[in-house]
């Protein structure tokens, strides 16, 4: 089965992935940050038997696991595919995770919130993230009781999810606003209408090979779908910035331009260490060189699943070892050579 950054998606010269993410708490237990051990475990093992009903009302396979109990490597790597969030990794009680093969749907379990039901597709798609979210939280809703109040809706340990208890969010390249550096002036510009740009990761995390993530804010006083549509026409306007940018920089800058992409490629062509800040950098031109057709692979090529395999975790999953950063940045240059494409 496919995973979500391999198939072919819709405007995915800037815009990466789609996702919906729902917060939800079981009303029988206190919120996590109350939770003694002993209920974070039974929450755990409790919401992860939920996975059987799940695969027979969604038609998908899904593992379930202890997070806790995982390496570091494979919870890294998880990170890095933006499966979990650092904050589940990091917390020392019982946490759970289920997750679908396609890795499409995942439901991180004692995160802030018992439940944070995520769904993910490529490119701009938010309508299938959502139908695919719903779907999930329609099945777990039928199996355990919401903390939900009439007036305020879901309750959640954050007061900025109570409500919808829905954030949308769309990952985005942004690699001629970075280069103009209109992006600090873009932030300010939708904090205005409650629209938050964060780095590659979320909150609080800088932004690597010109990646960012794009929110609403807030989820109370809204409906899924006025969440949705709101975010979806900020995006449009984003998107409509940054190919004009590039069209200013394709018009101004060509010759520059092209000699910058040619480089990175010859560069990864060739390199025999990269560490994994260049290497995003060097993804990061090249993928813009394919999107503006400044270079030509002569076949199909997708750099974003290629950014998420050199990264730490996700290098050291696909070796099935510890390797430490300097052997890393030899493999990573390896593995990039082996997967680069032939150009015209």
């Amino acid at each position: 089965m496919l995973k979500w950054y391999k198939e072919p998606a819709k405007n995915s010269d800037v815009v990466i992935s789609s996702r919906i993410r729902l917060a939800r708490n079981l009303r029988k237990y206190p919120f996590s940050a109350k939770l003694s051990e002993e209920q974070a475990v039974e929450l755990v093992n409790e919401v992860k038997e939920a996975s059987k009903t799940l695969e027979l009302q969604t038609e998908r396979k899904y593992n379930s696991s202890n997070v806790n109990t995982l390496s570091e490597i494979d919870k890294t790597a998880m990170v890095e595919r933006h499966i979990i969030s650092p904050l589940l990794t990091d917390k020392k009680q019982s946490t759970g995770l289920i997750l679908s093969e396609d890795e499409k749907i995942s439901i991180m379990i004692n995160e802030e919130d018992h439940l944070r039901i995520q769904s993910v597709t490529g490119g701009m798609n938010m309508n299938e993230a959502f139908r695919n979210a719903n779907k999930v939280d329609d099945v777990t809703s039928g199996i355990f009781e919401y903390a939900f109040h009439e007036k305020y809706g879901y309750l959640t340990s954050c007061p900025t999810n109570v409500g919808t208890g829905l954030r949308a969010s769309y990952m985005v390249f942004l690699p001629a606003l970075t280069a103009a550096g209109r992006v600090g002036k873009l932030t300010e510009e939708l904090g205005k209408y409650g629209i938050a740009l964060r780095g590659t990761y979320g909150e609080a995390t800088k932004s690597v090979g010109s990646l960012y993530q794009i929110s609403n804010q807030k989820t109370l006083g809204s409906t899924e779908r006025e969440i949705i549509e709101s975010l979806n026409r900020i995006v449009e306007q984003v998107m409509k910035q940054e190919r004009r940018q590039r069209e200013y920089i394709l018009t101004n800058s060509y010759d520059e331009v092209e000699d910058k992409v040619h480089r990175s490629y010859g560069i990864m062509r060739y390199a025999r260490q990269l560490t994994s800040g260049d290497a995003m950098t060097l993804l990061a031109q090249l993928k813009l060189g394919i999107d503006m057709e400044l270079i030509h692979a002569k076949e199909e090529f997708n750099v974003h699943e290629l950014m998420m395999e050199i990264q730490p975790g996700n290098l050291q999953s696909h070796q099935d070892k510890n390797i430490g950063s300097i052997q890393r940045d030899k493999i990573r240059a390896d593995y990039i050579r082996g997967k680069l494409p032939e150009i015209n």
